[in-house]
């Protein structure tokens, strides 16, 4: 299988030798999942290509159960729940090696005027792109994936109510070949397959939850890196459930170890050389310096797009390898932002993202947090030596409502992302919180049942 993507015309002579039949056509919506349609191949070149589809803005309008819900600007009964346009980027468009005869091309969202839809989450990402490119700077990331496999198949996982299910390692396998090898036929099909989509993949390890493991692709352009992520997360899933498994990215499926979702962020110039490496104190330049700076004066401001869920908040529990004080060392795993490699590979990664990031939305947040250390040329505090679980840093946000609250009060979010972006992702918050306090929980159950 071949790691490229696909051309134009090389879609175009499979669908005419019959080899292709099948476009996915793909937009991302809030929850950072791919939504969208399954065209005819030869519908998609001749109707399609060139213009665009529709399909209904009430994708960036709805629960993760696809609850239509009010309040929003962009779709709602109000207006309607009109169509938006689904133009295809045909850079991303790509073989689906798990699928026979099937090539997918990812979206951006338009008004039918042309005009992007500003709380889409790739538009999102690519506004903080462009304002990376006005000072001549391309972000290059890698985002890090954990997930959990159980034997149990999602319609079997459906009937248990996720209650019991078997994972695929007794045990910690964090590291280990022989834990590893356990699930070997099912790591081999993700790493084959995903490469035949178009990602580079790097490594695949065990991890300390029972049945968690991670495969590792490597770093690209931010935007490459973010389409690449959604397409493995959807593609893993949709693996797993021929293989007749399932598995989870939750953030914490529950009370060991949970899935992390590190992301890795380094800038080079329009020539392509690095930039964040320089010769001050710890090998940095003054862009690595005020960059950085600015991730740890945003990082509680810009949490609800890191961590967008009641579940995200759960991850951060002291010695437990999710972070809870915002702080950042050289190779530190204790604290939120670790600063790794040296030269050429410096870079800083940020540990507080779980597995349910949308990472648009999480890039997107890392470029805004140090463009604003760039432009107010904020000095980096010393580095953290030492737990800093233990530490007096301030800390992570403890819950969705606090993220929510400080994203919505936010000057330096309102400048990044526009007003617009604030009120439709802290409404996206509010409606996350009312479910999850409207629910009766199993814990409510075992606790006041009989006791109270």
């Amino acid at each position: 299988m071949s790691s490229t993507r696909l051309t134009l015309d090389q879609l175009r002579a499979r669908v005419a030798d019959g080899s292709i039949d099948t476009v996915v056509l793909a937009i991302t919506d809030m929850q950072g999942r791919l939504q969208g349609k399954r065209l005819d191949a030869d519908y998609f070149l001749t109707d399609v290509l060139g213009q665009a589809a529709e399909g209904c803005g009430y994708l960036l309008a709805v629960d993760v159960e696809m609850n239509t819900v009010d309040g929003y600007e962009v779709s709602s009964w109000e207006n309607g729940y009109g169509d938006l346009a689904m133009v295809p980027d045909l850079e991303t468009l790509r073989l689906v090696p798990w699928h026979p005869g099937t090539a997918m091309v990812q979206c951006d969202l338009a008004q039918h005027d042309g005009t992007p839809v500003a709380v889409s989450p790739r538009q999102i990402l690519q506004r903080q792109l462009d304002r990376l490119a006005g000072y001549g700077w391309q972000a290059y990331v890698g985002t890090e994936l954990e997930f959990i496999v159980f034997r149990d198949s999602y319609e079997q996982a459906w009937d248990k109510d996720y209650h019991q299910l078997t994972p695929v390692n007794q045990y910690n396998v964090d590291y280990s070949i022989l834990g590893t090898a356990r699930v070997e036929p099912l790591l081999r099909r993700l790493r084959r397959e995903m490469t035949g989509a178009g990602l580079t993949v790097e490594s695949a390890k065990g991890e300390c939850n029972l049945g968690q493991h991670e495969i590792a692709f490597k770093y690209a352009t931010a935007l490459k890196t973010c389409d690449d992520h959604v397409v493995y997360k959807t593609g893993s899933k949709e693996i797993a459930a021929q293989e007749g498994v399932s598995l989870t990215f939750m953030a914490k499926y529950n009370e060991r170890e949970g899935n992390s979702c590190h992301i890795h962020l380094s800038l080079r110039d329009e020539a392509g050389t690095p930039v964040m490496a320089g010769e001050g104190p710890h090998g940095f330049s003054p862009l690595m310096e005020h960059f950085l700076a600015g991730q740890l004066a945003c990082l509680a401001d810009f949490a609800l797009l890191l961590a967008p869920t009641v579940n995200s908040y759960k991850r951060y529990v002291p010695g437990s390898f999710a972070p809870t004080a915002i702080a950042w060392g050289r190779d530190n795993r204790s604290c939120a932002l670790r600063v790794v490699g040296h030269g050429s590979s410096l870079r800083f990664e940020n540990r507080v993202p779980g597995g349910d990031v949308n990472p648009y939305l999480a890039v997107a947040a890392l470029i805004a947090a140090g463009l604003h250390g760039v432009e107010q040329q904020l000095a980096l505090e010393d580095e953290f030596t030492g737990n800093a679980y233990v530490s007096d840093a301030p800390r992570v946000p403890a819950t969705l409502r606090e993220a929510v609250a400080a994203f919505e009060a936010s000057e330096i979010a309102a400048l990044a992302f526009g007003k617009d972006v604030v009120r439709h992702y802290t409404h996206a918050g509010r409606v996350e919180l009312a479910a999850f306090e409207s629910a009766v929980t199993d814990w409510e159950r075992r606790r006041g049942f009989e006791r109270l």
